[in-house]
């Protein structure tokens, strides 16, 4: 709309996660050709579907995406951006996650990697995803866990 209010038909809600390892870097994954915004450097997720709760929509993404088990109770929510993308309106939930079972692997992505948070400000990333790595410096999210 034109005074800059958005209507719920026009927004996307999408989760992603930031995966932390146990030395503090956080895995993303990188756009396939032929997607939206191809080449660019995500966190794991996508959209949520209609009557699915946030944690629910995640636990689904990352193992249609990565192909691992994530337990809802493990995730933490972290931040939120909001953007404009094209005609319609994103709303990005990020949440963290610290413990899930299998190796992620790149299911639906050209490939993944684990980069500390500093790297993490040097990849090119969708709008969207920059103010979320932030957030995780700010929150000391890239510490390394105790064994």
């Amino acid at each position: 709309m034109r005074d800059g209010t958005v209507q719920k038909a026009n927004m996307i809600w999408v989760v992603a996660a930031a995966l932390v390892n146990s030395d503090g870097d956080v895995l993303v994954q990188k756009r396939a050709v032929g997607q939206s915004m191809a080449g660019l450097w995500e966190f794991p997720g996508g959209k949520i579907e209609a009557n699915e709760r946030p944690e629910d929509a995640l636990v689904r993404e990352l193992h249609e995406e990565l192909g691992i088990t994530v337990k809802p109770d493990d995730l933490k929510p972290l931040s939120f951006a909001s953007a404009p993308l094209g005609e319609r309106h994103l709303l990005l939930l990020l949440y963290t996650c610290r413990k899930w079972s299998g190796e992620p692997t790149a299911v639906d992505a050209e490939v993944i990697q684990w980069s500390t948070i500093e790297a993490l400000q040097r990849l090119d990333m969708p709008p969207a995803d920059v103010p979320l790595v932030n957030a995780l410096l700010k929150q000391g999210v890239g510490v390394p866990t105790l064994s």
